[in-house]
């Protein structure tokens, strides 16, 4: 629970929390607009639609705290013990946890009598990538 106090998570919390408190004064607002002379419909449905905006920036926060809390929770055991533990890896802000490549494996090649237009196109990629692999 102490990673909910970090100066990024202290600036979020304040962040959520002005925001609430503005979209419920924005309500009262228009709510009182809504009853005076020159007040409209408009101004009652704005006053019905800023505590919805509210009520999304709640639900928002409550998401990002449970998403954190989640990224920092150790994965739970397997049920089959059977196989041996895997050596335990430092984490690297979730690419240990990462379940498909960030780049997908190379498409089979294509033979220039098959397609003409997507072998030039693998052509031009492979290129790209030949001048992007000597650059960087």
């Amino acid at each position: 629970m102490t990673r909910m106090l970090t100066p990024r998570w202290l600036l979020l919390h304040a962040v959520f929390i002005a925001a609430v408190i503005a979209t419920a004064f924005l309500a009262w607002w228009q709510w009182d607009r809504a009853h005076e002379a020159g007040g409209s419909f408009q101004n009652l449905g704005y006053a019905l639609q800023w505590p919805l905006f509210g009520v999304f920036t709640l639900c928002m926060w409550v998401w990002l705290i449970r998403m954190e809390l989640q990224q920092h929770d150790p994965p739970q055991a397997a049920s089959d013990t059977s196989e041996p533990a895997e050596p335990a890896e430092p984490e690297d802000d979730g690419a240990a946890r990462r379940r498909r490549p960030l780049v997908p494996p190379p498409a089979p090649p294509v033979e220039v009598g098959e397609d003409p237009q997507l072998a030039e196109y693998n052509r031009y990629l492979a290129e790209l990538n030949d001048a992007d692999q000597r650059a960087g």
